[in-house]
């Protein structure tokens, strides 16, 4: 079994298509079919079932894919280790944060490193605080920022900065205007909130005992995957909502959002690493840059 063999594999798993995953890794499809078959024929299992047009993996399949990333994954750190002997010349840097850090506050610090270290290529992947912090425990990412509350974990988690929550609401809703809605009008009021797991959700719901709330008393209406959806869902419609200010700041600015007069407390963006793997000089010199005066 080589790294190439489970290259192939974790791409043809992923898309779930032969054809696609060939076209990714820029090799033929048959190289990537005979990568498939040596390892089915190496330990007589199958990895992948035919549905339709699509492949889907077998139990054996679903098993040897964790393995694989983390494999990768190592493989990776190590070829990394190496690199970055070149003083930050050359090399990677696997960057995995949360939605709302990773379109509003990340990017004016990665366009901040790019200007330091041109040579270093940053890959910056978008999942919730779950996901994030999953990630960076399995070491398919360096480095993770996410917001809110943390899942319980074995990361060393660094706050960076903080954040406000707002309530916001559309045109249409009854709150957009009026005074200040009770905690029983909260309750009975309509919500759309982003899915379970995301630090903006977790965050506003862990907020609510506060004013005597539960949050399992919430009607919600609709969740959504994206700061975005949900921003526009409630543009559009009579249902509220709690995002980042950075997030509704464009909706209120344009007069399709009217900020709430609810207070939620701030919370902190944290910097997420793995306390016992190699720290690369360019995760290090990232971390320097978002917590300047700190040993992130």
């Amino acid at each position: 079994m080589t790294l190439d063999q489970l290259r192939i594999f974790v791409a043809v798993a992923e898309r779930q298509h032969m054809t696609q995953a060939a076209k990714a890794l820029h090799l033929a499809q048959s190289a990537v079919s005979h990568a498939v078959a040596a390892l089915e024929e190496r330990h007589q299992t199958r990895l992948f079932e035919r549905v339709g047009r699509r492949i889907v993996l077998t139990e054996a399949g679903a098993v040897l894919l964790t393995e694989a990333r983390a494999v990768l994954a190592q493989a990776e750190a190590a070829d990394l280790a190496l690199s970055d002997f070149g003083a930050l010349r050359r090399g990677t840097l696997s960057v995995l944060a949360s939605q709302t850090i990773a379109g509003y506050w990340l990017p004016r610090h990665l366009m901040a490193f790019h200007d330091s270290f041109p040579q270093i290529t940053v890959r910056l992947g978008i999942r919730n605080t779950a996901q994030v912090a999953q990630a960076v425990e399995e070491g398919s990412a360096e480095l993770g920022f996410v917001e809110g509350t943390l899942p319980a974990s074995g990361l060393i988690a660094t706050p960076v900065a903080r954040d406000q929550l707002v309530i916001v609401v559309g045109n249409r809703h009854p709150w957009a205007g009026a005074a200040a809605p009770t905690p029983a009008q909260l309750m009975a009021g309509e919500w759309i909130l982003r899915e379970p797991g995301s630090g903006t959700r977790s965050a506003f719901e862990q907020a609510l005992p506060r004013f005597g709330l539960a949050a399992a008393d919430l009607n919600i209406i609709m969740e959504f995957p994206s700061n975005e959806s949900v921003r526009a869902a409630v543009e559009a419609g009579q249902a509220a909502t709690a995002l980042s200010a950075s997030v509704a700041a464009a909706g209120i600015e344009a007069g399709l959002l009217h900020a709430v007069d609810f207070p939620l407390p701030d919370r902190q963006f944290f910097l997420l690493r793995h306390p016992t793997r190699y720290r690369t000089r360019a995760a290090l010199a990232l971390a320097r840059m978002v917590w300047p005066d700190g040993k992130a």
